[in-house]
């Protein structure tokens, strides 16, 4: 995959930005087109996704009804066809005002595994032959289909979504060997599982995966962070560390809504995790004992 250039698209060093049409029904890729508008194209990477077009809404009630607060004169439709993936990537490319996306993922194709697997994809990969977009994959919450995209079809890199964390390590059953093997890559998104790893003392009422955590996820949470406190960190800054303990994923993209947390993750980002946690942890059997150790918990996070 093409990496950018040193130079910095803005003070924070940003360099890699995940947007999609799913997200405000485009307003999201409008306004990071915006953003980027006067930044030199080869210093930033671009993600978007394919697979959710955005069609007119022929019955608006004034605001979307997926958690954005926008107008929805827009409504999302299913489309992992040929003819669909093309117009999503052209309509893209105006919303941004972008000559190119570096990378295409497939979005939460959980239900359309056959439209997506023999019409999407060998679009993509089309696309990818002739350099008009980067690498091609799949991004969605679960981690075993990801393992069937990246062992039966032309994708590159897959987004997994929460199932790599220190709550959830079942990735390590399927897409992540599957990667190693492959010598493809992964994106680590939802490191914070919805919210409760992104507090140093995890409470009640926390979201987990979408939902409130049951009391139990929560102690869970407790526990994790009480031994990251012993080592003189913070359940946060193991939380982002955390995915790069395997070699497969090779950077953790979280999300922000405020400036100020754009500053907070920023610093967890390269905050340095003390040697001994993760073996700790496993000791106490808060995450998995086959969890790849080779790397080091202290290793500097990678990025696209």
């Amino acid at each position: 995959m093409r990496r950018p250039r040193s130079r910095r698209p803005g003070r924070r060093g940003i360099r890699y930005f995940d947007t999609a049409p799913h997200y405000g029904l485009g307003l999201a890729e409008r306004r990071l087109g915006a953003a980027l508008r006067d930044r030199p194209r080869d210093t930033y990477v671009v993600s978007s996704k394919v697979g959710r077009l955005l069609v007119p809404n022929e019955h608006p009630r004034g605001t979307d009804d997926e958690g954005f607060v926008v107008r929805d004169d827009l409504r999302r439709q299913w489309d992992f066809s040929r003819y669909g993936v093309l117009r999503s990537i052209e309509d893209t490319l105006e919303r941004t005002g972008l000559d190119r996306l570096d990378v295409v993922y497939l979005h939460d194709p959980d239900d359309h595994w056959r439209q997506a697997a023999e019409e999407a994809m060998p679009a993509l990969a089309e696309l990818r032959d002739q350099g008009v977009i980067g690498a091609i994959g799949a991004g969605m919450n679960q981690s075993a289909m990801l393992a069937r995209f990246l062992r039966e079809t032309a994708a590159d890199i897959v987004t997994l979504a929460g199932r790599y964390t220190l709550l959830d390590q079942s990735a390590l059953d399927d897409v992540l060997p599957a990667a190693e093997e492959l010598g493809k890559s992964v994106v680590a998104v939802g490191t914070f599982n919805s919210g409760l790893l992104s507090l140093d003392r995890p409470a009640e009422g926390m979201k987990c995966d979408y939902q409130e955590a049951p009391p139990a996820l929560v102690a869970r949470a407790r526990a994790i962070a009480e031994v990251c406190a012993a080592h003189g960190t913070t359940l946060p800054a193991a939380a982002v560390a955390f995915p790069f303990s395997h070699p497969s994923i090779i950077n953790v993209t979280l999300g922000m809504r405020t400036v100020e947390q754009v500053g907070r993750n920023v610093e967890l980002h390269r905050q340095h995790i003390p040697e001994g946690l993760w073996d700790d942890l496993r000791a106490r059997g808060l995450i998995r004992s086959d969890m790849p150790a080779e790397n080091g918990p202290g290793r500097s996070a990678r990025c696209l």
